[in-house]
């Protein structure tokens, strides 16, 4: 039986979804090539589903509905408010390309990435096995739908196959991973797995065997290596619009049902699952930014950057708990909280710059196509820089203030161990400068290839400056968003 607390808990998302249909029936009507009221109705809606998100996550409480299966807690509920707000970007920024490229036909693109958002959603706020497996899914449907949108590029289509396959795999071992986590301990419940573990009442190899399917699942949500190879192909071949829409928000999400279930559910093995995730973030560290130095097509050499800053935020998964104590998990997750957050910002501003570059018939795909930016358009040449030097991590910009965080909760550990990954990461980081400094090398000192302005709608240029200058502000005062980060975590934890 349905109460009102439990359907207060969830009105974000039954607001998505109310909206999410509405938006599909009045898009039958409207005829215009940039579907002006289908656009406008989607960012309103997800305005409104950010406002209410903040709402609950400001309140500091933690509820649960529909008999524990559903939390509604601050780190979940800042999550989903940053993953609305990202999504709503996404919108504005891929609008002008998807309209260039006959991807408006009919609203699908608004109304599937409504539906992802909403898969993003369930993920994150899953207390229950089963729902967070069935957000993960809808997240993941939508997506291949959405790589796929344009029906008439065969690189689309392969890329969307790629994806399907490699994604299905993965859901596949999750799966049968959350299968043998329940067949040991007889419940679905997230809070009941975590006291049947802890009660130590159950037999450890089949959990820990369990335990490894369920990494495996997760680390190919997170692109970290070895289950990063859908990224770099399907970031290539998806176009530009949709490689940002399964780039940014999903990010979010993939932290959340990590926590989830890694953290919340399985917290008494944290001594196995760290080693795992430890292994996972050296890997993606060295693999990324390796592989990145010898791209010349912008967006796989972002892919394998993805794949590098993934491995910052692994990192920090796998320093909470020392010796069994769990004194540092708050500081270490907060850290890859915040990490998180200002990859997915810096990451809209990136995408942001590349979709605004490409023109109908053109793909602004290779590192060259950006050269001479500056001479063209000194605002999105500046815009870019910021982005490559955050990614980069070069003060004072926030790329620089995350992956210091994560380094310090390394630190703060006290283990020998832990401070080896720390010096690890900070080499790695040095490589990967190289392969960001080269665009900003190749955008203020090479010759331009066109001498035509870059021009862009009102909508995009502001929200694109506002991106860019919050990369730069976050970096300067940075305390802000990571007491956000920290008290959201704290919070969680003791619910």
């Amino acid at each position: 039986m349905l109460d009102s607390l439990s359907l207060i808990v969830v009105s974000p998302e039954i607001f998505l979804l109310v909206m999410t249909c509405v938006i599909l029936l009045v898009d039958l009507g409207v005829t215009s090539r940039l579907r002006g009221l289908t656009h406008l109705l989607s960012l309103c809606t997800l305005a409104v589903t950010a406002w209410l998100c903040a709402q609950a996550a400001l309140s500091g409480e933690t509820h649960y509905a529909f008999g524990r299966m559903f939390v509604s807690d601050p780190m979940g509920n800042w999550l989903k408010a940053f993953a609305a707000i990202a999504m709503a970007v996404t919108l504005v920024y891929g609008r002008p390309y998807a309209a260039d490229r006959d991807m408006l036909r009919g609203g699908e693109l608004f109304t599937l990435s409504l539906f992802s958002l909403l898969g993003i959603f369930i993920m994150v706020s899953g207390s229950n096995l089963l729902l967070v497996y069935l957000g993960l899914e809808l997240l993941t449907l939508s997506s291949y739908a959405l790589v796929a949108l344009r029906r008439d590029n065969a690189k689309a289509t392969e890329a969307a196959m790629k994806y399907f396959v490699l994604g299905a795999m993965a859901s596949g071992f999750l799966l049968y991973g959350l299968s043998m986590i329940y067949g040991a301990t007889g419940s679905l419940d997230i809070n009941e797995v975590f006291k049947t573990i802890s009660s130590g009442r159950i037999k450890h190899e089949v959990l820990v065997f369990g335990l490894v399917f369920v990494v495996a699942g997760l680390a190919f949500k997170l692109g970290a290596v070895p289950f990063h190879m859908w990224i770099p192909d399907v970031y290539q071949g998806a176009p530009t619009a949709i490689t940002l829409m399964i780039g940014a928000a999903p990010e979010l999400a993939a932290f959340g049902i990590v926590i989830r279930l890694l953290v919340e559910g399985m917290m008494p093995l944290a001594i196995d699952w760290q080693q795992m995730l430890v292994v996972l973030g050296v890997a993606s560290l060295l693999v990324g930014n390796l592989a990145a130095i010898a791209q010349t097509n912008l967006k796989r050499m972002l892919a394998y950057s993805t794949i590098a800053q993934m491995g910052f935020v692994v990192l920090g998964l796998a320093a909470g708990v020392v010796g069994g104590v769990s004194t540092n998990a708050a500081s270490a997750y907060s850290a890859s909280m915040f990490y998180v957050v200002t990859y997915v910002l810096t990451t809209l501003a990136t995408f942001g710059i590349i979709l605004l570059l490409a023109r109908e018939g053109f793909e602004s795909e290779e590192i060259s196509d950006l050269a001479g930016l500056n001479q063209r358009s000194p605002l999105y040449a500046g815009i870019m820089a910021i982005c490559m030097f955050s990614l980069a991590g070069v003060p004072p910009l926030v790329g620089f203030y995350a992956k210091l965080s994560v380094l310090q909760s390394l630190v703060a550990s006290g283990a020998g161990f832990h401070m080896g990954l720390a010096i690890f990461a900070v080499l790695a980081s040095l490589i990967g400068a190289f392969y960001y400094l080269r665009v900003v090398k190749v955008m203020y000192f090479d010759a331009p290839i066109t001498a035509s302005t870059v021009a862009a709608p009102a909508d995009v240029r502001v929200v694109l400056s506002i991106n860019g200058a919050l990369v730069l502000i976050l970096g300067i005062v940075p305390g802000g968003l990571m007491t956000l980060c920290s008290e959201a975590i704290i919070r969680t934890l003791a619910g």
